[in-house]
């Protein structure tokens, strides 16, 4: 090394050295402005090798820990910030990064005596609404977490879900089957109305702010006229709870999660009988999320998160799971590029959805895969450490040429 070089020994050991070695020595010494670059250059190598790499960047922010089971979660319209409420009745904030390590809690709030069932915020981003089972309504500053309203008993048993219909009305449902509409420029119920027999479980509206539906634990689908106030009218009885309530197909067509498992499809204007149904194989559809106008993601007591393609009625995949946990709700980020899932395992999770606008569902049935898994459509489907998911996905792709062949010779010999 250079360095060595500066260290020159006495005149008795130098004569026992080659000759090359006394040469190099010698225009060293006779440079020695040399020495001290190489000994800079050194130095600049040594630290820039010191200098720690820098943030990974993974392609979904990392799970969020939370201290108790999360019921809800809700992200903000514009930024990367998303809010839970838990059993406990408080009130988390957080931001998300896909940057390791950069997710950070920015508030929480415990006004609620009891379990947070809902929470949503407004489509300006500045206020947050949230529903207990303490029966109470509050309004809460997003930015900092402020309790800025609260409304106490607004109903008469333990409030359930909550929708924001506009910037001042919004809509609760309660565990009796009660159904109140709110001005909350006054902080008063315009709409107070029992139609169901249970709980309802979800409430839609359309585009132009006009029919509130609701999903029921009786079994009904309920339809009210926001602009007249009134009731409408209840589906059919199907089997089992209703649980969740979206609308698709450009708002022509709505569809009602079941505990059953079953996802009951009606035609707009046709609200008092079932068009289609589709039967997953799936403890329950608890939650529905549209993606786009013809897919939406589910999300099941199994755990499991599917993607499904509504007419054609296919299972396109799943987008992940929380192993064995039921997952409580499901929601897209606001520039749709992530699935945002909290389920009884306390975790917040990601999934990558960017791609799913891309998916296109052919109308025949393909052949039932021999393993009897579902395709996955993100790396994380099933498991984020799976250590045979490179091998699954050879496998997919082998079985989906090999259906291609099948097909392709089955259309020859016709």
């Amino acid at each position: 090394m250079a360095a060595s070089a500066e260290h020159v020994g006495p005149e008795t050991e130098e004569t026992d050295r080659p000759e090359s070695v006394q040469i190099k020595d010698t225009e060293t010494n006779n440079n020695p402005g040399t020495s001290e670059i190489e000994s800079e250059r050194l130095e600049q190598d040594e630290e820039e090798e010191e200098e720690p790499p820098g943030p990974k960047i993974r392609e979904t922010p990392q799970d969020i820990q939370l201290e108790a089971i999360a019921n809800t979660v809700a992200l903000h319209p514009s930024r990367d910030i998303l809010v839970c409420g838990d059993v406990d009745g408080d009130v988390y904030a957080f931001s998300y990064s896909c940057t390791e390590g950069e997710n950070q809690e920015l508030w929480s709030s415990g006004h609620h005596l009891k379990s947070c069932r809902q929470v949503r915020i407004s489509a300006d981003g500045l206020k947050l609404y949230s529903v207990s089972r303490d029966k109470a309504v509050h309004l809460l500053d997003v930015e900092r977490g402020q309790l800025v309203t609260r409304i106490r008993g607004a109903h008469g048993a333990p409030i359930n879900s909550l929708l924001l219909v506009d910037e001042n009305i919004l809509a609760t449902g309660d565990d009796g089957g009660t159904l109140k509409v709110w001005d909350m420029r006054k902080g008063t119920a315009i709409m107070d109305m029992k139609n169901h027999e249970d709980y309802i479980s979800d409430i839609t509206v359309d585009q132009n702010k006009r029919m509130l539906l609701t999903a029921s634990g009786d079994g009904t689908m309920g339809v009210f006229n926001l602009k007249r106030r009134r009731f409408e009218l209840v589906s059919e009885y199907q089997s089992g709870d209703l649980t969740s309530v979206a609308l698709m197909k450009r708002g022509k067509k709505v569809v009602c999660g079941s505990s059953e498992g079953t996802i009951y499809i009606f035609n707009w204007n046709g609200f008092g009988a079932t068009s289609d149904r589709f039967a997953l194989k799936a403890e329950s559809v608890d939650c529905i999320a549209p993606i786009t106008e013809n897919i939406m993601c589910t999300a099941s007591m199994d755990g499991y998160i599917r993607a499904i393609n509504l007419l054609p009625n296919r299972v396109i995949g799943c987008i992940g799971q929380h192993v064995g946990e039921p997952v409580e709700e499901i929601t897209k980020s606001w520039d749709s590029r992530f699935l945002v899932s909290c389920a009884h395992d306390q975790l917040i999770k990601f999934w990558d959805i960017s791609g799913l606008p891309k998916l296109t569902v052919n109308e025949y049935r393909k052949r039932k895969k021999k393993h009897g898994r579902m395709k996955s459509l993100t790396k994380k489907a099933f498991g984020e450490n799976d250590f045979f998911s490179g091998l699954v996905e050879e496998t997919e792709k082998k079985e989906e040429e090999e259906q291609e062949e099948d097909e392709d010779s089955d259309s020859g010999s016709d």
